[in-house]
C-alpha cells in the first residue's frame, strides 16, 4: 500500500481525507496532542484494522474523537453536569472524559468496558471532517504499538508508512503530549491520566475537589508501565547524575544522546546534548520531536534529564518514566 501525504489546509485534501475515512481506510490525522491513527468510529472493521496496524492490544480501549459537546448524547447515556462544565471551559481542546457507554457503541472502540473516552480535538479543519461524516473518529497515536508518540506527519511515516492509506498533515502538534483523562463515573471526579490540563486547573473550574490516581488499575490509554518509547534505551537521571555518568571510566566508550533543560556547560560539548526550555509549554511541544530526533543519532542511550518535581510537569514525569522503563 502507498500510504498518500495530504495538506490539511487543501479542501481537496481535506474531501479526499474524508472519502477515505468514509469507505473505512485509516488515515493519520494531526490534533493539538498527538498525531492519531483515525477510523471511522462506526465501521467496526476499519476499528479492528487500527489495532492490527499498530500491534496494540483489542481490549485497550480507544479515544473517540467528536465535534462538540451537542454530540456526547449519541454515544454516552447518563452524562453529569460537570461533564458540560468541563466542555465548556476546555474544548475544543486536550481534555478527554470518561463517561458511561451507550449499548449500542461498539465494544471494539471500549475494549469491552461499559465506560467511554471522549474529546472534542482544537483542529478546526479536523472538527469539520468529523462533522462531514456524521460520525467520530476514534484516534489512538499514530505509532506501533508503546513506541513514541508522533507529532510531524514525518513521525507517522516513520511507523505506518505503507501500512495505512493515508496522513493528513497539518504541521507540527501545537501541544506535542497525549491529552488529560478525567473519569466522570463517580461523585468525585477522577484524572486517570496527567496531560496539558492539570488537576489544578479542572478544580478551579468546577469548584469541586478532583482526585489524581498516581496508579489505578483502571483500563485507559497510556496506562501501561511500558510506553513512548524510543527505540534506543532511554535513562532517566538528575543533573548530577548526568555528569558522574558521563566522567565514569566504564561509560567512555559509548555513544550517549542527551535531552536536557538546566544550565550544564559541560553538556555543551557533547556532540548528541540537545538542550530544551524549562517553560512547560515549550518543553512538551518539543518532548518527543526532539526524543525522535536522538532515537536516529545511532546511539547506546538516551540520556533524559529529570524534570523539575511540580505538579504541572506531571504529564511529563509520566511519559518520561514510561519512556524509560526496563523489564527486569
Amino acid at each position: 500500500m502507498k500510504t498518500e501525504i495530504l495538506n490539511i489546509y487543501n479542501e481537496v485534501d481535506i474531501k479526499r481525507a474524508t472519502y477515505l475515512l468514509a469507505k473505512g481506510e485509516l488515515v493519520a490525522i494531526p490534533t493539538e496532542t498527538v498525531y492519531g491513527l483515525a477510523a471511522d468510529a462506526k465501521n467496526p472493521e476499519a476499528i479492528k484494522n487500527i489495532f492490527k496496524v499498530k500491534g496494540r492490544p483489542e481490549n485497550h480501549p480507544l479515544i473517540l474523537h467528536i465535534d462538540s459537546a451537542e454530540k456526547l448524547t449519541d454515544w454516552a447515556y447518563d452524562i453529569p453536569d460537570v461533564a458540560y462544565q468541563l466542555a465548556e471551559h476546555f474544548w475544543p481542546g486536550p481534555l478527554t472524559l470518561l463517561l458511561k457507554k451507550k449499548p449500542e457503541v461498539s465494544d471494539l472502540i471500549t475494549g469491552g468496558l461499559d465506560t467511554i473516552a471522549i474529546r472534542v480535538p482544537a483542529n478546526v479543519m479536523l472538527r469539520d471532517i468529523i462533522s462531514r461524516l456524521d460520525s467520530g473518529l476514534v484516534a489512538p497515536s499514530a505509532n506501533l504499538h508503546t513506541k513514541l508518540s508522533p507529532t510531524t506527519a514525518e513521525h507517522v511515516l516513520d511507523h505506518l508508512g505503507g501500512k495505512i492509506a493515508a496522513v493528513l498533515d497539518g504541521d507540527s502538534c501545537s501541544v506535542g503530549i497525549e491529552s488529560t483523562i478525567i473519569s466522570l463515573i463517580d461523585q468525585t471526579p477522577k484524572v486517570l491520566r496527567k496531560g496539558p490540563i492539570t488537576a489544578d486547573a479542572i478544580q478551579e473550574a468546577l469548584g469541586i475537589k478532583v482526585d489524581v490516581l498516581e496508579t489505578h488499575g483502571k483500563k485507559v490509554s497510556g496506562n501501561m508501565l511500558k510506553h513512548y518509547q524510543p527505540h534506543t534505551k532511554s535513562l532517566l537521571m538528575t543533573a548530577d547524575e548526568i555528569l558522574r555518568y558521563l566522567k565514569n571510566s566504564q561509560n567512555e566508550d559509548k555513544k550517549i544522546a542527551l535531552m536536557y533543560y538546566s544550565s550544564m556547560r559541560e553538556l555543551i560539548v557533547q556532540p548528541h546534548a540537545v538542550k530544551l526550555s524549562g517553560d512547560i509549554e515549550e518543553y512538551t511541544k518539543a518532548m518527543y520531536q526532539t526524543l525522535y530526533q536522538l532515537d536516529k543519532e545511532s546511539c547506546d542511550e538516551i540520556i533524559i534529564e529529570c524534570p523539575p518535581h511540580s505538579s504541572e510537569w506531571g504529564a511529563v514525569w509520566d511519559r518520561l518514566k514510561k519512556a524509560c522503563y526496563q523489564e527486569n
